[in-house]
């Protein structure tokens, strides 16, 4: 596609060309969940989200390692980080407080060994809590901007760790905003949703 457009506004959600033109599928066989343990900072969260975090905290307090304990009792399931942004703890640098390591079946039967998981996610879908994560771990690789007056961008963030991810999303011709269909509709609705895949659609029949 050669005239490819660089911002559009959604109803007043200034959206990444690349969220519409770029292809993107996980694929856990091959990262095994490495955006959860990799990078200098953890995952952008939300006052209301570090609350409802630590309401959770007693679910999954026996789950956690013994370095996670030791972060959380010193500094809280969150801190600012460099950028003056909230974002959960990490362990040595690097790991969020709240990941696993286990083994996980796959929909198709495919067990992955060693996958990197979330005890908050498992302890919601165990029916356990009701926060499930936080929605910028959702969205990922889109990243929510909330500029000064209220406006909002979102980004294609585009990470080493998640090559295999934009070759799977290649192969099933699977662009980045259906594939975080879900956590769209459940940031700004299936109202907005619907309008961005009418305007994608729009975009991708330009020559």
């Amino acid at each position: 596609m050669e005239n490819r457009v660089g911002i559009i506004d959604v109803s007043g959600v200034l959206v990444s060309g690349d969220i519409i033109y770029e292809r993107f599928c996980c694929d856990l066989e091959k990262c095994k969940g490495q955006c959860c343990v990799e990078g200098d900072a953890g995952a952008p969260v939300t006052l209301d989200e570090i609350a409802a975090i630590e309401d959770a905290l007693d679910v999954v307090w026996s789950d956690l390692s013994a370095s996670a304990q030791a972060v959380i009792d010193k500094q809280g399931v969150a801190y600012t980080d460099q950028e003056g942004d909230l974002v959960t703890s990490i362990v040595r640098g690097k790991d969020c407080v709240f990941t696993c390591h286990e083994d996980l079946r796959l929909d198709d039967g495919t067990v992955v060994s060693g996958c990197c998981l979330c005890l908050l996610e498992k302890a919601y879908r165990a029916g356990k809590s009701s926060f499930c994560k936080p929605i910028s771990c959702a969205l990922y690789p889109i990243r929510v901007k909330t500029f000064k007056g209220g406006l909002i961008g979102l980004n294609y963030n585009r990470w080493k760790v998640c090559d295999c991810a934009r070759e799977k999303g290649q192969q099933l011709n699977i662009p980045v905003y259906r594939f975080l269909r879900e956590p769209l509709i459940k940031r700004f609705g299936e109202e907005w949703y619907n309008e961005l895949v009418e305007v994608a659609k729009q975009l991708e029949s330009m020559p």
